[in-house]
């Protein structure tokens, strides 16, 4: 008892008086910043990854996230607090260990968490007691109990005694500035109370509120909540907006006039797709999950096949839109207008800007070009495609039509607008533009 009880005590100490060693797993849009807010607190931080690249760019300073400048980034690598590492043995060196790896589906659509078992095989191979993990991977309700727990009890070691493991999903919004890794509030749910203890401790030295519940699968299953939430929503507003096509009524008025509810109502706009990693992804987690338990989530994955749909629509615009010019399919010029799934960031995650072009390119348009000044290239059907270097008169002059599929802040719409022969918004981005608004075949919008 007195063993499992120093473990215990020695952790609690050690992070009390910040005297820990924390090691994030993974190095992307989740681990980078989270292992930052722990080196910047004064932690020495190991950051794992096991693409060579990634490390080699850290271990430089420079970042590859834009979240996370390089300045910042390159103060803690140089001061020895942030330490990148493609090394996995130091996770013995680590008091507190975060998994922070992608959670894809497969080609099925089922969840494929084996990236959240290798992180655990490596964990599990240096396991000592006094050890946390905290899972923060979004994923189906169990994965914590049933996957992650077992690889590391295979140890001989006890969890809530001997180590200790929670579930904290990340609440990551790319692009977004006010909302950080370090104000952002989170949830965390250990195995044990003993190890939701822990894991608030280990939370709160870079995290301003930390909510515990009650186990890993309340927080599991509420990650999963807030974003089928904004899937469920967002396919209302898509198919909506399909409806309103026909209609020949404007769902973006109808969105503003609703908003000015003062309760009992919240704005979600239509678009043409999800992307990202989660809003696409989680339906299909918690489908999975459903099946086992002899229950279909019959209204879930209906909006995540309304979504996922909107590609499929707007390349019918698109094509309608050809049709009505003098250019066959194969020689018709079309221009993307971001290819990032939102706004300002240079995330490509399942960008619905690429499947509609794949789309158009199997249905024989083969002029297909973009212009992002986020993302330089992208790889499309085996392609490598760059980005036009400048958005010019001259260039949108070239082409038949161009769609706009991410609207950044930094593009100038008045002059796309102004000199390009068919606009197709499928964002609202030229709300604002007052000239030239005939050429504007905006999404929803009943034309």
């Amino acid at each position: 008892m007195g063993r499992h009880r120093t473990s215990r005590e020695d952790l609690r100490e050690r992070i009390r008086r910040r005297r820990l060693t924390v090691g994030v797993l993974g190095m992307g849009y989740v681990g980078l910043p989270l292992a930052l807010e722990y080196a910047r607190a004064g932690i020495r931080t190991f950051g794992f990854d096991i693409k060579p690249e990634k490390i080699s760019q850290l271990q430089q300073g420079q970042s590859y996230i834009r979240d996370v400048p390089t300045a910042a980034l390159a103060e803690q690598v140089q001061t020895g607090r942030l330490i990148p590492t493609g090394d996995f043995r130091h996770c013995a060196d680590c008091d507190v260990l975060f998994i922070c790896v992608p959670t894809p589906f497969t080609a099925h659509k089922d969840p494929d968490i084996s990236f959240i078992l290798q992180a655990t095989e490596s964990i599990a191979a240096t396991l000592r007691p006094g050890q946390l993990i905290v899972l923060k991977s979004t994923t189906f309700p169990g994965t914590t109990e049933e996957y992650v727990l077992p690889l590391l009890q295979r140890t001989g070691l006890q969890v809530g005694e001997d180590f200790f493991l929670a579930f904290s999903p990340e609440r990551v919004d790319p692009g977004n500035r006010v909302w950080t890794t370090a104000n952002t509030p989170v949830v965390v749910g250990g195995v044990t109370e003993r190890c939701t203890e822990l894991a608030v401790a280990a939370l709160e030295l870079v995290v301003q509120k930390v909510v515990p519940v009650r186990n890993p699968r309340v927080a599991e299953m509420a990650k999963l909540l807030e974003n089928i939430f904004r899937s469920v929503n967002i396919a209302l507003v898509n198919e909506m907006a399909q409806l309103c096509d026909r209609l020949g009524v404007n769902i973006w008025e109808v969105i503003e006039a609703a908003s000015t509810k003062p309760f009992g109502f919240m704005p979600f706009y239509p678009g043409p797709g999800i992307g990202g990693h989660c809003i696409l992804i989680d339906p299909y987690y918690l489908a999975w999950v459903a099946r086992r338990y002899d229950f279909v989530t019959n209204f879930v994955t209906l909006a995540a096949e309304v979504n996922e749909s909107m590609p499929f629509y707007v390349r019918g615009l698109i094509e309608r839109e050809i049709a009505r010019l003098p250019v066959s399919l194969e020689r018709a010029r079309v221009l993307f207008l971001g290819v990032a799934f939102k706004r300002d960031v240079d995330d490509l995650r399942h960008s619905p800007a690429l499947k509609i072009m794949e789309l158009l390119w199997h249905d024989g348009v083969r002029q297909l070009a973009y212009y992002d000044p986020y993302i330089r290239s992208v790889e499309f059907l085996g392609r490598r495609l760059e980005s036009m270097p400048e958005l010019t008169p001259t260039l949108l002059r070239q082409q038949h039509i161009v769609v706009i599929t991410t609207d950044h802040s930094g593009v100038d719409y008045e002059m796309v607008c102004r000199w390009s022969r068919v606009v197709i918004d499928t964002r609202n981005a030229c709300r604002h533009v007052r000239r030239s608004r005939a050429r504007v075949v905006l999404l929803g919008s009943g034309r």
